[in-house]
Formats: C-alpha cells, structure tokens, sequence
C-alpha cells in the first residue's frame, strides 16, 4: 500500500482525469475502440482541410480561393498573371514592342518615300509592303497577351498571332517564289517561262486565308477562355487563358511551320541567283532563325506552367518579328540610306 502524504504536503503532480490528450489545432478527435468512450486519439487534418480549434471533432475545408496555413488557418491565395506577378516584366516587353512597332513604322515610312528605286521595288513592291505592316501587326499583337486575360483578349491572343504570322511567312514565300521563277524563266527552253505570268503573289498569299478558315472555325467551336486554375499549385490562383481546343492550336501552329518550311526551303534553291537586290540568302536566314525559335517553342512551352507559358510564347513572337526587320529589311535600309550609290538601275542591271 503506497504511503499518503502528510496533511497539508502538496503534489508534487496534478492528477489527470481523462485517459486522452488535447487535440492541438490542425487535428481531430479519433474516438479509440473498446470500454473508454471518452478516449480518443489525434489525427492531423487532410491536406486542404483545417481545424482551429482545441479537441475538434472534424476538419473543414478551405475555400477555393483561400489555402490552409499549417492546417490551422485559411489565408488568401496569391493571384498570378503575368500583369500581377511582375510590373516590369509587362513593362519591359511592352516598351519592346512598341520600340519595334516605332521602327517598323520608320522603315514603312522609308519605304513609301523611296517606293520608286529599284531596291523597293525588286522583288514585288506590294508584298514588302504587305509584309511590313504583318510585322508592325505583329509587335502590336503582343499586347494582347499582357494583363488579366478576358474572354476577348484569350480569343483573339492565338488567332491573331496566327493569322498576322501566316499572311506574313505567305508574302515572303510569294517574294521567294518570284526570284526563283524569274530566273530560271530566263534560260532558253525553260518550263518555268509558262508559269511566269501566273499571279504567283495572290495565289500565295491567299494561302493566308486557311488560316483565318481555322480560326473562325476554331472561334466558332470551342473558343479559348479566361480560367482560375486552382488545382496547379496549392498557395496560388493563376489566371490564364484556356485554349479550349488543343487539337486547333496544334493546328494552326502547324500550318505556320509547314509554310516556313516550304519558304527556307525555297529560299535555300535561289539563294545562289544572281542578283544584287536578291533576297534569298537573307530569308533563308531569316527563316531559319524562325524555324529555329519554334522548334525550341514546343518542348519550351510544354515544360513551363503558369504565366512562364504567355513569356515563352511572347519570346517567340517577338523573336520571329525582330528576324524579319534584322534579316529582309534592315539591309534594305542600309542601301537606301547609306549606300544610294548601289540603289540604281545600272548597278542592278550589272548583276543580272
């Protein structure tokens, strides 16, 4: 028999009278098996469930926007988007484009000025000028990926890009197409002579209008939407754009890879033409600088998530834009302005 302390000795420990701990917040009660239905044990809530109280019974769940702070506490989500998570990333390609949109304007400008010397008007005038404004189009496009996507900015980012790049890969297939023509016509006995009077820049250049056939049928079918993902990371809320249909974005990506591809390599067989003012050897450059940047865009963008998918793509469009002014155009300028002596008729004729 154990010995009673004296009267008046105190505890050296307070008795306890339940059998089971407090459940701390962040837990729940767990009822034990057998006689003692006052015991219980302590469970720690689901992942995205909470308890804030001492010896709760259950755990609830937060709401969508908010997440559960070491399971004791719901705190609001982060909202991410390109235009939230970074002011001056958006400024940054912002002033980028619009820089570029600025000097793709000034060589439109120079080229309306000088419209009428031979280095204009080699290589079919109208699809330069059809390709200048694509690009100037281009650069402005760029725009709509910015912000807080919205059910016509998510709409028009992809079919815009889309549509502005084919009409813009067409012209300078059309351009390359002309060279090549122009020259083998030239030697006796030649088929291509037969083909010479076809309007080879049109019928190009409508290529252009399949993609606005897909568009509209894309638009028409399962439109790209702005969308909350919640389930990508736990402490955030991305907005984005869905595409809606994967199937037609493949597509029209597609179909801007198989024109670029027939333009480098047509590109490719007239590069060697005699020509001062030829353009081949720079568009096959061009194009494959741009079919290098698209090649790299697909395992790219595939392995990012989040807003880091709208910056891979704006890379891409904006890398593909300043390809064309540096690789067609910029040259171009260079004679016009710095070198007139080589913008003259006989010194094109010296070369044909």
């Amino acid at each position: 028999m154990d010995r009673v302390p004296p009267p008046g000795t105190l505890f050296r420990k307070i008795p306890v009278s339940k059998c089971s701990e407090d459940c701390l917040p962040g837990y729940r009660r767990i009822i034990k098996g057998g006689p003692f239905k006052c015991c219980f044990e302590c469970a720690k809530c689901s992942k995205g469930e909470i308890s804030n109280e001492t010896d709760s019974s259950t755990c609830q769940r937060c709401p969508e926007d908010q997440w559960p702070n070491n399971m004791s506490q719901c705190l609001p989500k982060l909202i991410e988007a390109l235009f939230y998570k970074d002011h001056r990333t958006v400024l940054v390609v912002a002033i980028i484009s619009a820089l570029f949109f600025a000097k793709s304007s000034m060589i439109l400008g120079i080229f309306i000025l000088f419209r009428d010397t031979p280095v204009v008007r080699a290589n079919n005038q109208t699809l330069s000028f059809i390709l200048l404004v694509s690009v100037m189009s281009s650069f402005l496009c760029v725009f709509f990926f910015l912000g807080y996507p919205t059910h016509v900015t998510c709409m028009l980012r992809q079919t815009s890009f889309g549509v502005i790049f084919s009409v813009a890969i067409s012209s300078i297939l059309a351009k390359t197409i002309i060279v090549y023509m122009a020259f083998k016509a030239t030697k006796p006995g030649s088929i291509w002579s037969k083909f010479i009077g076809l309007k080879i820049a049109k019928c190009v250049v409508f290529c252009s209008f399949l993609q606005v056939l897909l568009s509209i049928i894309w638009l028409s079918t399962s439109p790209p939407f702005p969308e909350r993902n919640i389930q990508l990371y736990q402490d955030k809320i991305i907005f984005q754009c869905n595409e809606g249909s994967l199937l037609a974005f493949s597509m029209l990506l597609g179909y801007i890879g198989l024109l670029a591809a027939a333009c480098f390599i047509v590109a490719f067989l007239a590069r060697n033409l005699p020509d001062s003012f030829n353009e081949a050897k720079n568009i096959t450059f061009c194009m494959l600088v741009v079919c290098s940047v698209w090649v790299a865009f697909i395992p790219a963008y595939m392995s990012v998530t989040g807003v880091n998918t709208v910056l891979v793509e704006i890379f891409a469009i904006l890398s593909s834009s300043i390809s064309f002014l540096g690789c067609i155009f910029f040259p171009k300028c260079y004679i016009i302005l710095v070198r007139p002596d080589l913008n003259s008729k006989h010194i094109f004729s010296k070369h044909v």
